[in-house]
């Protein structure tokens, strides 16, 4: 039987976000057709949006559906970008986002971008000071809620605050933190009013147990965005195309259910990560727990391994039938050194001795146990393969 630790990849498709899928497949009718099976599309379009829309504490006309969290990042950072004021050509980004952000601004650099960078600390925390000077006449500014990999938890608050007062409009990716941490569009864009401030905020259903192909981005009322895709003018001319009606029904159902289980799961989650962390350090004295160690996301558990290769550590661990992650980004299956453990002041050997064990609903205590008994071994070998000695710093 499969140990599955990678709930930050994905989760587990629920069972209830299953059937309403399968219920509203089972319709024909396109949601933007005016005949009785297009209104019904439409009516079961409409009532997820407002379903997603009430656990995101947003206002449903700012809901637009997309293909998922890459979509909606490249929609928010790309749209803004385009929609802006003439003069302004910075995007201000922290050094440890998400590769959806971060391409998205490689390539916006090819269309002339100035990237501003801003630091992260030694906890992957953004510095929040340095990303309020570096916004001044910015064209745009994007963050993380919370950081994928380390699963360390921002002040997205302070975030949206520093953005209100220099007048910059800001996307929050929050497609990591989605029902893990509290998330509410409407208090943090707090006062903002037209472009400034928090401008969008990007989730994914697939991060919480609903149908992989659809998330979402939020749109504040007022922000200026300018189209990825074209062909139709569905969502406010934001996103075009066929909406896709079970994935969006699917959806908030997945929503709904995270919400209402949060608060508990974060307790029993964050019990089961204590656990899994005590129970590896005793076997492994020198393994390290990355990211805040207080403000993360409560099954984020991501470890470094001195001298053990992370992608040895994972594939041992699949052959004993445990699934994690590296953490680090797998461009066209060749891994990489993890950008976020480099940018958290580590160097690029130690961003390559990382593992994510992430826990989410399925996770229960024997999972942890079996992971606890397998994990030494593996780090065992690892270093034996590497030729890795305790306290020689090789």
């Amino acid at each position: 039987m499969e140990i599955y630790l990678d709930h930050a990849a994905t989760a587990p498709l629920r069972p209830e976000a299953r059937d309403a899928w399968i219920d509203a497949a089972a319709r024909a009718g396109n949601a933007s057709s005016i005949h009785a099976a297009g209104q019904h599309a439409r009516r079961l379009l409409e009532e997820a949006r407002e379903r997603l829309a009430a656990v995101l504490d947003a206002d449903p006309i700012e809901v637009v559906f997309t293909s998922g969290g890459t979509e909606a990042v490249n929609l928010a950072v790309k749209g803004l970008w385009w929609a802006r004021e003439s003069t302004a050509d910075a995007v201000v980004l922290p050094d440890a986002e998400h590769h959806a952000t971060l391409d998205a601004v490689e390539w916006l650099e090819t269309q002339g971008a100035q990237v501003r960078h801003v630091g992260v600390d030694a906890d992957a925390g953004i510095r929040l000071d340095e990303f309020a000077q570096a916004l001044p006449g910015a064209a745009l500014a994007t963050a993380l809620v919370a950081n994928n990999e380390a699963g360390t938890v921002n002040d997205a608050a302070s975030l949206s605050e520093a953005a209100l007062r220099a007048d910059v409009p800001l996307h929050l990716d929050a497609v990591a933190a989605f029902g893990h941490v509290p998330v509410s569009f409407r208090a943090w864009r707090g006062a903002a009013r037209g472009r400034a401030g928090l401008a969008a905020l990007s989730v994914s259903a697939h991060k919480i147990g609903g149908p992989v192909g659809v998330g979402a981005l939020v749109v504040a009322r007022g922000a200026e965005l300018a189209a990825l895709v074209h062909g139709g003018g569905q969502q406010r001319r934001l996103r075009a195309g066929t909406p896709d009606v079970p994935g969006a029904v699917g959806f908030a159902v997945a929503a709904e259910l995270a919400e209402l289980e949060r608060e508990a799961e974060a307790v029993r989650l964050a019990t089961l990560r204590e656990r899994l962390v005590r129970g590896i350090r005793d076997a492994i004295p020198d393994a390290t727990l990355l990211g805040d160690p207080v403000a993360r996301i409560p099954g984020n558990a991501h470890l470094l391994f001195p001298g053990a290769p992370g992608e040895t550590l994972l594939f041992l661990l699949d052959v004993a039938g445990i699934a994690v992650s590296t953490g680090s980004a797998c461009q066209a299956g060749v891994p990489e050194p993890s950008h976020v453990v480099r940018a958290m002041g580590r160097t690029d050997a130690e961003a390559r001795q990382v593992l994510r064990f992430t826990m989410g609903r399925t996770t229960v205590d024997a999972d942890v146990d079996a992971v606890i008994a397998a994990v030494p071994d593996a780090v065992e070998r690892a270093r034996a393969a590497s030729g890795y000695r305790s306290g020689s710093g090789s």
